[in-house]
């Protein structure tokens, strides 16, 4: 893991924010021109760790298919640059940061971020590493709000976007949602409004959040799956624990309340890049008919963009789990991008 230091940041909402750091991972050499570069964005809960051994939660490695010498971001030839998200806490700066101004961790006094704070974090680290362009931005899930967010925000910068999973606004009630995970928090004695480091972690609250959201996802179609797995329930359980162990309560506020906030619908026709979009049939988070009529939105607007929907019993993991259903369609979508075609 590396970390850059960004100075300060204005957010959008007006707040200035203090000696800012961004944790990242590479894979692969950049070349002299530093013109070889495919940044890759993570899920909320995850880190920048895209590659290397797999938890069952997808949480590191999560796109090891697809990263490494011969894979689709062929690490022979390209260098993938992964980062830990503004607000996180695997290293960027956020809430169990150290705020400045006071000694402590901001907490609950951490400012309100948006998606496009998020990516402006990426693009300054991106220029501080002296990367011009990019030749493609890539994410699923919340990974593909920031590439969708990337396409209309520095339309010029990649030379194409890859998401997954994914859609151009924040869907179902986002609000209740958040109130629902401070609810759960705000039960456990340790909470204290948030201010919660010095008494103690929220693993308990944390779990049970988790083993929720990992259900929604479909997950427990993947663990049945697991070669030698005889508890799914367990196995479940476990790695739930395993990730409330080290993730922070007020990231996961104050990074859902960003995701509950986002929306570029109105902005796609400022979208430059071709795009490749792919969806899967059995998502209920994101479901593919989203896909169909962004795809058809797109093209009225005259926009390169290239649809693809895979078939699967694995829902929201189904385009981690089975990656080979559509990698052949994004390496061809990748060569053409990469190799100039469109500029």
């Amino acid at each position: 893991m590396a970390v850059i230091q960004l100075g300060e940041m204005r957010l959008t909402g007006g707040a200035p924010l203090a000696e800012v750091e961004i944790a990242y991972e590479t894979y692969g050499e950049m070349a002299p021109g530093r013109d070889n570069v495919i940044l890759v964005a993570h899920g909320t809960t995850s880190s920048h760790q895209a590659a290397g051994p797999v938890t069952p939660d997808r949480r590191k490695g999560w796109w090891d298919a697809v990263i490494g010498p011969g894979k689709l971001f062929d690490t022979n030839r390209f260098c993938v640059v992964s980062s830990n998200v503004l607000g996180s806490c695997y290293g960027s700066t956020g809430p169990a940061s150290t705020n400045p101004a006071t000694g402590r961790p901001y907490g609950r006094d951490f400012p309100e971020i948006s998606l496009r704070d998020i990516v402006e974090a990426q693009y300054r680290m991106l220029r501080v590493l002296g990367i011009e362009r990019l030749v493609a931005v890539a994410g699923s899930s919340i990974g593909g709000f920031q590439a969708l967010q990337w396409a209309v925000t520095y339309p010029n910068f990649m030379r194409g976007v890859v998401a997954l999973d994914t859609a151009t606004r924040a869907l179902g009630d986002g609000a209740a949602s958040i109130a629902a995970v401070i609810d759960d928090l705000a039960k456990q004695p340790a909470w204290n409004g948030g201010d919660y480091y010095a008494g103690g972690g929220m693993e308990d609250a944390l779990t049970a959040i988790r083993i929720a959201t990992l259900e929604s996802y479909g997950i427990e179609a993947h663990i049945a799956d697991c070669p030698g797995n005889t508890s799914g329930e367990r196995t479940l359980t476990q790695t739930a624990r395993a990730w409330a162990r080290e993730f922070d309560a007020n990231s996961l506020i104050l990074l859902n309340r960003a995701i509950a906030g986002f929306n570029v619908e109105d902005r796609l026709d400022q979208i430059r890049a071709p795009l490749l979009y792919v969806m899967a049939d059995t998502d209920e988070w994101f479901p593919a008919r989203i896909g169909r009529e962004v795809i058809r939105r797109l093209r009225r607007y005259g926009i390169d963009a290239t649809y693809h929907e895979i078939t699967s019993p694995h829902g929201h993991y189904a385009t981690t789990i089975e990656s080979e259903k559509w990698v052949c369609v994004a390496k061809k979508f990748l060569s053409r991008i990469a190799d100039g075609a469109n500029g």
